[in-house]
């Protein structure tokens, strides 16, 4: 999945985050989390951006995640979300997801 555009998704309310995607340098992915959670949850969060990236096929952007609790689905629906918006709004077979 190519990144277009810049996009958003979430918001910065608690239990909740704010995902921001814009197009990033060629043949690099850049990746900038900012949480609340960090210390005791960071490998968790890292984790399910790179899985959620990695089943997009996402490979270059820049890529601002800014956590305030946020639950593992939550973070994966943000991400997909502002990917997806930034990127066009391509088909995804939802079945292999």
């Amino acid at each position: 999945m190519k990144i277009i555009k810049e996009a958003v998704a979430g918001t910065l309310e608690s239990s909740d985050l704010l995902v921001k995607v814009a197009p990033g340098l060629p043949n690099r992915l850049d990746i900038h989390i900012r949480s609340e959670v960090i210390r005791q949850f960071g490998e968790r969060i890292r984790s399910v951006i790179d899985e959620t990236l990695g089943q997009l096929g996402v490979t270059e952007g820049d890529i601002t995640i800014e956590d305030k609790g946020a639950l593992d689905c939550a973070i994966r629906a943000r991400l997909q979300t502002a990917l997806l918006r930034a990127a066009g709004n391509p088909p995804i077979d939802w079945e292999t997801m």
